[in-house]
């Protein structure tokens, strides 16, 4: 056994059991602590949940590996993921706090009705699907990596810990579960990042140093047959950026599962004190990734131009083993480099190992490789429990309670959601075994999905008062389905073949013009339709103003 294997041990299981430990202390026996905490999550420890709930496997893995091959098209990760969290915090978490249910389809079921709280279930289960496989896909290439397991192993392996803690804490377990994660997380992320700019430039704050190098960067990439780093929509045309940065925003203000962070708050003040926690939190780890994407794409075209095969560097031949980096059999020195395994080149590295190969890319010792393992591990299985809590409150608070068998128990909602998440993770291994693309890429997917059928109908919820049932599910129904139908026509899902994108329009970006499709559709009809009672409209009135109460047309059958 080598010494990174080892040192990953001893990291991976150290965390492991901090985290198992605090979801057995945190075990709950009631639907208010297994969904949203008992609601007594103080701002800052919940702040610290959000940031490990959102920088998922595609943060930590898969976005700085992104970056240093799209250059300075990557920024609209950066700018879509952050920016969004300024939507959320104005928009919709202190209103939706304020409203203290459990889940988004119960604030749309009683904002417009029970049809349309169907609908959202629904949307929140594929919309949690389809994020969640990009993280089953990020746990597997680490335990494939580093402990010499196939991917297939590795998602199973990293499901089953997810699963274990999820189902024994709940919402209190995966929170207090969440803060450890993002401690684990972001100490991997940065010790690395300070070390390599050291290293690189002679001073550890790679924020600020990380601009020496893109001279170099420019020049080496064009020798090696790739667009300059810092040239703008050299990768992506001008309105293909402007809609996948659009789609991420509003698509990050629509996630099921980051709005139910803000309903575990001790109040709506601290609900919006819990998303200005989370952006500095979140900021850490932003502000880092693009320094860490140049300092490693540098330290790859480095250690591999003009090398022979057969002396090509260790860590070449260790990610080669897990089939994410490709050497071509045709060549004898490497001269070409790609993320495109159909572009012919010398040297294929799969994005999504970028961050993790960074210290043995740069020559850092062992530790630091076992400590960003444990890292990429953290932010895959901590994104994971949220999304398969979500699927879990779906089908059993909003479906099972409310069409199945109603009323019903605490301890039967509480089985059936943990049924539920059960069904998830075996979904999810099998997603995660055969994802349709990169991990960042599969998760904007599912922001693509929530940008089309929540962000629209939530804020038209809090702010239109005419918004009416009919509407909102008409919406909802169109933004969804145009968005999935040009995500399945351009991609190679459900067996079908991948098209062209239609005027350079890529299906990370399609969200945005799905959401403009639910904004028309749902004031449209709404206007043509009956609108909304009285009493739902004095509802809506209150939910603005801090002072007044907000009574729910719908009462909850305990």
């Amino acid at each position: 056994m080598s010494d990174i294997q080892i040192w990953t041990l001893v990291f991976v299981g150290l965390s492991f059991g901090t985290y198992l430990t605090i979801a057995w202390r945190s075990r709950v026996r009631e639907t208010k602590g297994f969904y949203v905490a008992g609601q007594g999550i103080p701002a800052v420890a919940n702040g610290a949940a959000v940031a490990a709930d959102w920088m998922s496997a595609a943060s930590f893995i898969s976005m700085a590996g992104l970056i240093a091959f799209l250059g300075s098209d990557g920024s609209v990760y950066l700018m879509g993921w952050t920016g969004g969290y300024v939507l959320l915090a104005l928009l919709l978490a202190p209103y939706l706090r304020k409203w203290g249910k459990f889940t988004v389809p119960e604030f749309v079921g009683d904002r417009y009705s029970e049809y349309v709280r169907l609908i959202a279930a629904v949307a929140a289960i594929i919309v949690s699907f389809t994020y969640v496989v990009g993280q089953m896909r990020g746990g597997g290439i680490v335990f494939s990596r580093f402990l010499n397991l196939t991917i297939e192993g590795g998602v199973a392996v990293a499901a089953g810990v997810i699963f274990l803690y999820a189902v024994l804490g709940g919402m209190k377990g995966i929170t207090w579960t969440q803060v450890a994660q993002y401690t684990v997380m972001i100490v991997a992320y940065l010790i690395p990042a300070w070390t390599i700019a050291q290293k690189m430039t002679g001073f550890p704050v790679p924020q600020v140093t990380f601009g020496q190098i893109l001279d170099e960067l420019n020049a080496l990439s064009q020798e090696f047959g790739l667009e300059q780093y810092t040239e703008a929509f050299a990768v992506r045309p001008q309105l293909d950026v402007f809609l996948v940065t659009l789609s991420l925003m509003i698509g990050t203000a629509g996630l099921p599962h980051v709005i139910i962070r803000f309903y575990t708050t001790k109040s709506v003040r601290g609900a919006r004190f819990s998303a200005l926690w989370a952006l500095v939190f979140i900021g850490l780890l932003y502000t880092t990734a693009p320094a860490v994407g140049a300092f490693t794409k540098l330290n790859l075209m480095q250690s591999v131009n003009g090398v022979a095969v057969d002396a090509l560097p260790a860590w070449v031949n260790n990610w080669a083993a897990t089939g994410l980096v490709t050497v071509s059999d045709s060549a004898s020195t490497i001269t070409t480099l790609s993320n495109d395994p159909a572009s012919g080149a010398d040297l294929i590295v799969n994005n999504d190992i970028l961050v993790l190969a960074t210290p043995e890319i740069a020559g850092l010792p062992a530790p630091i490789v076992g400590l960003v393992a444990a890292g990429g591990l953290a932010a895959a299985m901590s994104t994971a429990a949220g999304l398969l809590l979500v699927i879990s409150s779906s089908v059993s608070h909003d479906l099972y309670f409310r069409v199945v068998k109603k009323p019903t128990s605490d301890s039967r909602r509480l089985l059936v959601g943990r049924i539920a998440m059960g069904a998830a993770v075996l979904v999810a291994i099998y997603g995660g075994i055969n994802p349709p693309a990169y991990v960042a890429q599969v998760v904007a997917f599912a922001f693509g999905l929530a940008a089309s059928t929540f962000f629209p109908i939530l804020v038209l919820g809090i702010f239109w008062k005419r918004a009416n049932a009919v509407g909102a599910a008409s919406g909802m129904i169109s933004g969804l389905a145009f968005t999935g139908a040009y995500m399945i026509y351009t991609l190679e899902v459900f067996g079908t073949s991948s098209h062209e994108f239609l005027f350079g329009i890529s299906p990370e970006g399609i969200g945005a013009l799905g959401a403009l499709v639910n904004v028309v559709v749902t004031v449209v009809v709404s206007k043509l339709t009956t609108p909304p009672t009285e009493h739902v409209q004095e509802m809506v009135e209150e939910l603005r103003y801090p002072a007044r109460r907000v009574t729910s047309p719908v009462a909850e059958t305990e």
